[in-house]
């Protein structure tokens, strides 16, 4: 089941785990990764876009929507979340293609074109900064807005059982804590597909451990290749209300890990893919457009 119109929904059996996802469209290959604490149908409307030129694949990182969910917080680094994406897309026959993440799709999006240079085309990250630095030049401004990446890091039981009480409260709080946004910012049928998703205690565990795994294991794998650049077309999207824009010069914080960067100012918070996808389409289709055909 999938809200992307058009679009057939997916369950592949790989990298040792299942990965759900979406395809639609024809053309070009283009992987869309969500974030936290979403799932692949916060492209609802990006998605059936894209797929008038290309072809789409929308999927759920491991831990996420109906992706398997492994135990362990080693099991969650961006490393292996990565790792599981490039099998899906050989999978589904196609070894090269555009890629795009936002959030931990983003986190995932750029370990997977560090780790598999030759799988991607472009590359799309939006509204984050690199974890490496968010993490090892912490604000006070970041540390507030940002909380709950030491929350949820914090050893299982606590927050998830926190989380467990209610969880619609605490991750609608996040999905209108990052600037700008609010409910009705979102399609209601997406709204419902989170929901459905984040009640799920698995869910609520492995989301934990994605964020456990950041600090236990993704610092460490960044600061080993802080003198490594991705060398495919980037762009960097952000919103310009958003918790990222106001802090960062989100472009610059790029420009040392981006060989060939352009960045795009986005109007709206950290989920201005669900506040204005036809713009966010808009500039994703201009900037393939302007790449070597695949």
């Amino acid at each position: 089941m999938t809200l992307l119109a058009g679009f057939k929904a997916g369950l592949a059996p790989v990298n040792g785990q299942r990965i759900a996802y979406a395809r639609g469209g024809d053309g070009p290959p283009v992987l869309l990764l969500h974030g936290f604490p979403q799932t692949h149908a916060m492209w609802h409307a990006v998605g059936p876009a894209l797929a008038k030129d290309f072809t789409v694949v929308a999927a759920d990182l491991r831990g996420y929507g109906a992706s398997s969910k492994p135990a362990g917080a080693e099991n969650y680094s961006f490393r292996h979340m990565a790792a599981d994406q490039v099998a899906l897309m050989r999978h589904l026959g196609v070894d090269r293609f555009h890629l795009v993440g936002h959030d931990r799709g983003a986190r995932t999006a750029h370990r997977l074109a560090l780790d598999h240079p030759q799988a991607v085309a472009s590359l799309t990250l939006k509204d984050i900064v690199p974890t490496h630095l968010l993490l090892d030049d912490l604000t006070r401004q970041v540390a507030r807005a940002y909380y709950h990446w030491f929350f949820l890091a914090q050893p299982t039981p606590f927050p998830e059982r926190m989380i467990g009480h209610d969880p619609d409260a605490f991750y609608e709080s996040c999905l209108l804590g990052w600037g700008a946004a609010q409910l009705s910012d979102f399609d209601p049928d997406a709204l419902a597909a989170y929901r459905q998703a984040w009640r799920d205690p698995e869910t609520i565990r492995a989301m934990c451990d994605d964020y456990r795994a950041a600090l236990d294991v993704d610092f460490d794998l960044d600061a080993a290749d802080l003198d490594k650049r991705v060398t495919c077309p980037a762009l960097v999207m952000y919103g310009a209300d958003g918790i990222m824009g106001r802090v960062f010069d989100v472009p610059a914080t790029w420009s040392d890990r981006l060989k060939k960067m352009e960045s795009v100012s986005m109007p709206g918070g950290h989920f201005f893919v669900d506040e204005y996808p036809e713009k966010t389409a808009e500039a994703l289709m201009s900037f393939f457009s302007a790449q070597a055909p695949l």
